[in-house]
């Protein structure tokens, strides 16, 4: 065919010798369109699914730093139970550092039910895949928790100490012992902050001042001051803590709910003081410790203080206490936090004594009801 010949044949029309048969161009396009629109929806899908898969595993993820473990890798925790499953024997010579990994363990499946079955199912590089998107999003969470709680923190700071300088909520270099705030809240609870010896021994790491994870922080105590003669007394039921925990699982502006501390704060009464602090809601354990501290991204040392041993030195205190009178103790602690934190009752704080004695008393209110409705009626 002819140069000419292909230049006079009508736009669309295929040339003689390709023997194509002519067909609608407006067809040909709408066939081009509709494979187009296919591939499309499939690359859309496959993103689809992707991005299904990582909304699940950053959910998961995250519940596994707030619930489970703050440090320690999944891979971890399942290794230390297998490591007991191929046993033959019960190990006599089980390490606190294993029981603590089977706890977590334990904890993980609890958390992460259907992880088990799941694993159990998949090859081995599709099992690798998620045990590593999983700790991703757990460290992913991690992060954000700890950079929430770097304004917050100072906000709350600033409103209950009313340091001059304030404390800067988007610069950590001028928050830890070089802070007088920050600095009574992170002083061990056996040294006095308020004493300019002890203050400058801490900023100088001079011998006897020290600060290590294996001492409690002010800031873990209610009004921030520990009864040397009972160090138990107000541990953990500090108006920080609080906040910092509201701020982590439920929400910042559900801070506002903490005004006090103690046993006498109830809630109905924390939700009335709100009103009056609203204009602070919206700006609004070891997380806390780190928000205080001077240290500007997340690591598990800081200069003499150990973050992983002061947080299982908190995981311990409740979940290892030695003795019946610890463990009570515990249970009660729990039940305030669950009252603080949720408002419910106080039932679960009351002895069975006291308990009996309230059914008693309820029992012996009914029958008088009882009679005086009889009496009247005759």
């Amino acid at each position: 065919m002819s140069q000419a010949a292909v230049e006079d044949a009508s736009p669309g029309q295929p040339p003689e010798s390709s023997l194509a048969v002519a067909t609608s161009e407006a067809a040909r396009q709408r066939r081009k369109i509709a494979a187009l629109e296919e591939k499309l929806q499939v690359l859309e899908s496959g993103h689809a699914v992707k991005q299904r898969e990582i909304n699940y595993y950053m959910s998961k993820g995250r519940a596994i730093r707030r619930i489970v473990t703050l440090f320690d890798n999944i891979e971890d925790l399942i290794g230390e139970n297998d490591r007991r499953c191929d046993l033959d024997s019960e190990d006599e010579n089980v390490t606190l550092d294993q029981e603590r990994l089977q706890t977590g363990f334990i904890s993980l499946t609890h958390t992460l039910p259907w992880l088990h079955s799941r694993a159990s199912d998949l090859e081995y590089d599709e099992y690798s895949h998620m045990l590593k998107k999983l700790r991703q999003w757990a460290d992913s969470g991690r992060g954000d928790d700890t950079s929430k709680l770097k304004s917050l923190v100072a906000d709350w700071v600033n409103r209950e100490f009313k340091p001059n300088p304030p404390v800067n909520p988007n610069d950590k270099y001028c928050r830890g012992f070089i802070n007088d705030s920050c600095g009574r809240l992170l002083c061990p609870t056996e040294l006095d902050w308020n004493n300019p010896i002890v203050r400058t021994g801490i900023r100088d790491r001079a011998d006897g001042y020290v600060v290590t994870e294996m001492s409690w922080p002010a800031f873990l105590y209610e009004q921030y001051t520990a009864d040397q003669n009972d160090l138990e007394k107000g541990l953990f039921k500090s108006t920080l803590l609080l906040q910092a925990f509201k701020a982590i699982f439920t929400s910042p502006s559900s801070t506002r709910e903490v005004a006090g501390d103690g046993d006498t704060d109830n809630v109905i009464q924390a939700n009335r003081r709100t009103n009056k602090d609203s204009h602070f809601g919206k700006k609004v354990k070891t997380h806390l410790r780190f928000a205080l501290s001077s240290v500007n991204s997340w690591r598990s040392i800081d200069g003499d203080f150990d973050y992983i041993p002061f947080w299982q030195n908190i995981v311990d205190f409740f979940e290892r206490p030695p003795g019946r009178t610890a463990q009570q103790n515990v249970k009660r602690l729990l039940a305030w936090w669950t009252r603080k934190v949720f408002g419910t009752s106080r039932r679960a704080e009351l002895s069975d004594g006291t308990k009996a004695r309230m059914s008693v008393n309820a029992l012996a209110r009914q029958r008088a009801q009882l009679d005086d409705a009889l009496f009247d009626s005759e």
